[in-house]
């Protein structure tokens, strides 16, 4: 191959969730459409099995070469690569092991591996449980999945704005649906506005709304490009960032304080320097989205108009809930 010819992404179309949480089903029909199936070689591999188990005979095209790995320290890039390159195939359908974390798999996907779609699987009659019990593994499934499709859900003895919730606590974006156990399949539709007017020109983050605030701003920042926020958090500067540069957020946790993470803003201000690492301020400042060096990309950088020296909020750590 010429030094300069790019490498082709090897498409990886992902499939999470627990054990016995419709994966295999929902593969076996997409593998027997011929839509998706039309002949390119697919390297099938399966990081757990089920009960239920593929039937190859049922698929259009036999350029389906299904592999397993049962042990997560055999889930590594050298391996993964001699597996495709077994089969020569183009692509991966790949069913996730619901208890290895989504970290470790892209540690360990190679390079030139491209999540292309990610879809999360669950058993409704269990999934209340495994939220209370390991929530730290629902949240991890959720926050890369596009889709959630909560199976066996029973209309008449489970309540929607529950499981829409628990969703929306993790992620905005991530659309729902609900196999029910009649056999319907329906969206989720119910209304989740944001507990502040994103379409104002002068926005106002209450300490109760930051986390929420925060996630909307970075899955979504061109909505507040050329808005002035008000909000307060903690600061954080270092030596090595301009002397008209700080940054200010809250710690906010998802799902448990294992997972707590400072999220923080670029500020700008000439008075920079009268700030030292963990005061708390409440800004006012215009928003625009730009690239900066301590995003290592594009981002929201507040451009400090007023700011002043306060107390910490009640709760110091922000969450969703």
């Amino acid at each position: 191959m010429p030094m300069n010819q790019p490498v082709e992404d090897i498409p990886v179309y992902l499939f999470v969730g627990f054990l016995e949480s419709g994966k295999t089903k929902f593969i076996q029909e997409t593998l027997e459409d011929q839509r998706f199936n039309n002949g390119e070689k697919t390297l099938l591999l399966l990081c757990e099995e089920g009960e239920e188990e593929y039937d190859p005979s049922r698929f259009p095209s036999k350029n389906v070469y299904q592999r397993v790995i049962e042990d997560e320290e055999d889930f590594n890039p050298q391996n993964l690569q001699k597996l495709l390159k077994e089969c020569g195939a183009t692509r991966v359908v790949l069913e996730y092991n619901g208890m290895w974390t989504i970290q470790n798999l892209f540690e360990q996907l190679p390079v030139e591996w491209a999540v292309y779609q990610a879809m999360c699987f669950v058993d409704s009659n269990t999934f209340l449980s495994y939220n209370a019990n390991m929530r730290s593994l629902v949240v991890d499934k959720i926050n890369v999945s596009e889709l959630v499709v909560f199976n066996r859900f029973n209309t008449q003895t489970m309540d929607q704005v529950e499981f829409h919730k628990i969703v929306r606590g993790v992620s905005r974006r991530t659309q729902i649906a609900y196999e029910t156990t009649d056999g319907e399949v329906a969206y989720d539709d119910i209304e989740d506005p944001l507990p502040f007017d994103v379409n104002a020109d002068e926005i106002e983050i209450k300490d109760e709304d930051y986390a929420l605030f925060y996630r909307d701003i970075m899955e979504e920042p061109d909505k507040y490009n050329g808005k002035t926020l008000t909000f307060r958090g903690v600061v954080a500067r270092d030596r090595k960032f301009p002397d008209n540069v700080f940054a200010s957020g809250r710690h906010v946790m998802t799902c448990c304080v294992e997972d707590i993470q400072y999220c923080w803003l670029v500020c700008e201000w000439d008075k920079a320097k009268m700030f030292d690492t963990r005061q708390w301020v409440r800004l006012t400042g215009k928003v625009s989205i730009q690239r900066h060096k301590l995003y290592k990309g594009k981002g929201p950088v507040l451009h400090v108009e007023a700011a002043v020296l306060t107390e910490a909020p009640a709760q110091e750590v922000a969450t969703f809930y």
